[in-house]
């Protein structure tokens, strides 16, 4: 389980436009980058709507954000398209930097067993340290919360 100070996993996923990004890309950034379970799904619109409508405030505060499901390219391209996404969503298809993150749990849907997506954002500050971690987050208030944090604490 990752915690407060510890070094953030490394990643390289594709974008919506098919370009591979890395975490290590960042470095002497801050980085928000948030895990969520499904493009185009009423919670996960809400909160990557909040990202959108304070990304130009975050983007002042030289913070980057960074989106992750497991999700496909093509499927973060209409989600971005659809609701005029400004910043990065990565496809985690095979989940390494979901399980990296520690952000997967075991469940089940319909009597089938699945693997659910944690809905949780963690900051990464411009040495590649998690800073900050916000677990089971409320979709509608993530980043305001966040905008909030890095406010009182920039």
């Amino acid at each position: 389980m990752l915690v407060i100070g510890n070094k953030a996993p490394g990643f390289s996923l594709l974008d919506k436009d098919g370009n591979i990004v890395s975490l290590r890309d960042f470095v002497g950034k801050k980085v928000i980058l948030y895990f969520y379970p499904k493009d185009n799904t009423p919670g996960c619109t809400v909160q990557a709507q909040g990202f959108r409508d304070m990304y130009d405030q975050f983007k002042a505060l030289d913070v980057v954000v960074i989106g992750v499901s497991k999700d496909s390219v093509k499927s973060h391209q209409k989600f971005c398209r659809d609701f005029d996404l400004p910043f990065i969503l990565l496809a985690d298809e095979e989940r390494k930097a979901l399980e990296a993150y520690g952000v997967t749990k075991a469940g089940s849907m319909y009597g089938k067993p699945v693997v659910k997506t944690l809905r949780t954002t963690f900051l990464i500050d411009e040495f590649g340290l998690i800073e900050q971690i916000w677990p089971e987050v409320d979709p509608k208030e993530n980043a305001a919360e966040i905008l909030q944090y890095l406010k009182l604490h920039s």
